[in-house]
């Protein structure tokens, strides 16, 4: 049943949306990985709607907090059309057919799904209405929370009710935290550049910034050591690695590793 559901180039839309976790959900088991791909396209879809150059921040909270308040029924694509209505012209074609990602995603999984992806868009809002001013560690860890840390809490849930793997919430939210601190330190000069964002806490160097996200990578890897299903290991071990050594590459003063080393990162982690 589920895969005939599951649509054909939902596979496609993930692999040109982001490669660093196509790669890694094609290890999983048809459950998880239909279910994991949905998400992540349902997640994705969202994202694409609070990182839009051209929507101002009251337009995205106002668009978010409707989305939100969808998730928590069973979904109305007519009205989801009408929310997205101001801005159907300049939204992606990820944002566009979120009602065929929820759709796809496994009905005894889908209720994770949409829980999760609710509470982000709340949290996606928030951050919009506040133009991401974050002053203190605690403005930090809320917004990485809300982006990055439900999606480990989300995953947990998931490897629980799929394969009864077990794993700890704190350490779930590291995970995700450690691969958002990761992207913040890759995106600081972009960022500030495009959008005048700053997700720097007052006071704060970009030192502060790295042992942040060293801190988050340290729970991510005790995160993996209850892991005992070798597809999900897999799975996690990607992102992980690549973060890891993308923190390296930084801290050594590049920009970011090349293709060539995330190529290899994929090889290393399929031979283990």
């Amino acid at each position: 049943m589920t895969e005939k559901k599951f649509p054909k180039d939902a596979m496609r839309v993930l692999k040109e949306t982001s490669r660093t976790f196509y790669i890694p959900i094609t290890f999983l088991e048809k459950e998880l990985k239909h279910t994991v791909a949905s998400a992540y396209l349902v997640l994705r879809a969202i994202d694409e709607i609070e990182d839009h150059e051209e929507l101002d921040n009251g337009l995205k909270h106002s668009i978010l907090m409707q989305v939100s308040e969808l998730f928590k029924a069973p979904f109305d694509e007519v009205k989801y059309m009408q929310i997205l209505e101001p801005v159907k012209g300049k939204m992606p074609e990820v944002t566009l057919r979120l009602g065929e990602w929820i759709e796809a995603c496994p009905s005894k999984t889908l209720p994770i799904v949409l829980d999760a992806s609710s509470e982000m868009a709340f949290g996606m809002a928030k951050w919009a209405k506040a133009n991401w001013d974050i002053h203190t560690k605690d403005d930090l860890d809320d917004y990485t929370y809300y982006v990055a840390g439900l999606v480990g809490v989300m995953l947990s849930q998931l490897w629980d009710l799929c394969a009864n793997v077990k794993t700890d919430r704190e350490l779930a939210i590291g995970y995700g935290r450690g691969l958002q601190a990761v992207n913040i330190l890759r995106n600081e000069q972009e960022d500030f550049a495009e959008r005048g964002v700053s997700f720097m806490p007052d006071d704060w160097t970009r030192d502060d910034l790295f042992n942040y996200a060293e801190d988050n990578l340290a729970k991510a890897d005790a995160y993996m050591k209850d892991i005992n299903k070798k597809t999900i290991l897999l799975f996690c071990r990607l992102p992980l690695a690549l973060a890891h050594k993308s923190l390296k590459a930084m801290k050594n003063g590049r920009e970011k590793i090349s293709r060539k080393e995330v190529e290899e990162t994929v090889d290393e982690i399929q031979k283990d």
